[in-house]
């Protein structure tokens, strides 16, 4: 048995890491890492799930005939006694990780929870018959549906997954997490209860309850193990009932900094180059979900000091930055990105980031504050970097303004890591390299890999994903490119021969050779050209 040494009462007022070790000293219990410690089968049947999760009681395993338990705060102390009782077993508490602990009690008893739901029944009615608010209510109070939903939030924070969908078919529900870019099903509640926990997500979204014939949006705050999460909540209603769509937004996971990027050295040395600029507008291309958000808060931490005033405009806010004044786009109000901009030239910045540039006039009003000393991030849905020039063109700008406005311009995708720790070397069929043009000598020389599955990736071979990025230099030619009209083609095959530009294939191709990821995800996220 561990027993802390004895600690002076004013050092564990201002220590709370020295106050629980008194504690511990106290009640004389041993400390366990439990990081490598399996639970046994038969220990963990014991408890009823709810009981476990209640008091956060992880069993162990057995120790002669005394049943070991986890318990990450001594406040559950108690609850082991209670357990004895209900089990008529000793139990012996040892106090471990309470993250830790929570993670293993959700994970074993999630499934068996929702087991204990109650199912179909040939009288239980459809979702569309529920029309009374009161028992809408009354349903999405109750500790069952609570908890399920508490727990399929837990699971998707733990998952890393970036949107929860709960999707409503004739017979059945599915929820589906979206996990480094993929949806995978997780689970199948009973159909009965759908009602039950769309109206428990609307409550939590401060959405309209009775409301289920048109389509709503909420936002949800919540606390997950000691993170704050906010959820971005979209309600559609569909034949089968209300559907559900929650975009994850974990603050602790936004923040990344631009090495974390995955951009290549070459192409590092040359954007950074670019942000330091003191005016002008950089674009950031790509469909939704590539990840140019992420990129453009990486960059605006970057030149952040405390001597800039930095004003964003966004729809919606996404993460909140220390530091940096945001403001959210409310069109209902007449509060547009258009309307916010253009005030915001009268709040002295220095750099200004806005969401998305969809309309000629935000276009116009950004380029006239890039044209009067201003630093200006902005979006555009555009396949690749060059064809962002020609999109504001498209979009009734001036080539003129276009040229002396824009300074560069980046396009992304984002693709899933091999995962490091089941990766092994891999060859790649000679079509699927030819078509991101790696030649058989490259092959050789090569490092390319790919993930057989195992427990950190769930079995699918990737474990986080990294940016596919394209940079286009707006030069002297290429500003002549643009005044001329030229097409996007024109300007790409000008930035490969002259500027070296690395196309989001190159930069794929790039990738693969390193072992970073696999022919197969560069193909799945990046257009071919000669598709004829």
């Amino acid at each position: 048995m561990i027993v802390q040494p004895y600690q002076d009462s004013r050092a564990a007022q201002t220590n709370p890491s020295v106050d629980r070790a008194s504690e511990r000293n106290r009640y004389g219990i041993e400390s366990l890492d439990i990081t490598e410690v399996k639970s046994d089968e038969t220990a963990l049947l014991l408890p009823p799930g709810e009981f476990a999760l209640k008091h956060q009681i992880l069993p162990l395993y057995f120790e002669d005939e005394t049943l070991v338990v986890a318990i990450g705060d001594l406040s559950s102390l108690a609850a082991t006694d209670d357990l004895s009782i209900l089990l008529n077993v000793p139990v012996r508490p040892v106090v471990a990780d309470a993250n830790i602990v929570k993670e293993r009690i959700e994970e074993f008893f999630l499934e068996r929870i929702l087991s204990t739901l109650p199912g179909e029944d040939a009288s239980a009615q459809d979702a569309e018959d529920i029309t009374d608010l009161a028992d809408l209510t009354k349903m999405a109070g109750e500790a069952a549906v609570v908890q399920m939903v508490n727990l399929i939030f837990a699971q998707a924070v733990r998952d890393g997954a970036s949107d929860i969908h709960i999707e409503p078919y004739e017979r059945e529900v599915k929820v589906r997490y979206r996990i480094d870019g993929m949806l995978r099903d997780l689970m199948r509640p009973p159909k009965r209860m759908q009602a039950a926990i769309i109206s428990r997500l609307k409550i939590l979204g401060e959405m309209n309850i009775a409301e289920r014939r048109l389509p709503q949006d909420g936002r949800i705050r919540l606390t997950i193990a000691g993170r704050q999460i906010d959820v971005r909540t979209s309600i559609i209603p569909t034949v089968y009932g209300e559907r559900a769509v929650m975009r994850i937004l974990d603050k602790t996971t936004a923040m990344l900094g631009l090495e974390e990027l995955g951009m290549s050295e070459d192409s590092l040395v040359k954007f950074r180059k670019l942000i330091h600029l003191p005016y002008g507008i950089i674009l950031a291309t790509g469909p939704t979900g590539s990840g140019k958000s992420t990129s453009l808060y990486a960059s605006l931490q970057e030149i952040w000091s405390p001597s800039t005033n930095i004003l964003t405009i966004e729809d919606p806010v996404e993460y909140q930055v220390p530091g940096i004044s945001q403001v959210q786009v409310r069109p209902s109000i007449g509060l547009t990105f258009a309307s916010g901009l253009r005030s915001f030239l009268r709040q002295d910045p220095d750099i200004i980031m806005v969401g998305e540039i969809r309309d000629h006039e935000t276009a116009e009003i950004a380029i006239h504050a890039s044209l009067t000393g201003h630093l200006v991030f902005s979006t555009l849905h555009t396949n690749d970097a060059p064809g962002a020039i020609t999109r504001l063109l498209d979009m009734g700008v001036e080539p003129y303004l276009v040229a002396s406005s824009v300074v560069g311009v980046i396009a992304q995708r984002l693709v899933r890591r091999v995962c490091s720790n089941c990766a092994q070397p891999y060859e790649a069929s000679p079509e699927i390299l030819r078509a991101i043009g790696i030649s058989q000598e490259e092959m050789k020389n090569g490092n390319i890999r790919k993930g057989k599955g195992c427990d950190k990736c769930q079995n699918t071979g990737y474990k986080g994903r990294q940016g596919l990025y394209e940079l286009l230099i707006v030069d002297e030619p290429v500003r002549r490119l643009t005044i001329e009209r030229a097409s996007a083609g024109e300007i790409k095959n000008y930035a490969v021969e002259n500027q070296q530009m690395r196309t989001l294939f190159g930069d794929g191709k790039q990738s693969v050779l390193l072992g970073r990821t696999t022919p197969e995800e560069v193909m799945r996220v990046c257009q071919r050209e000669d598709i004829s």
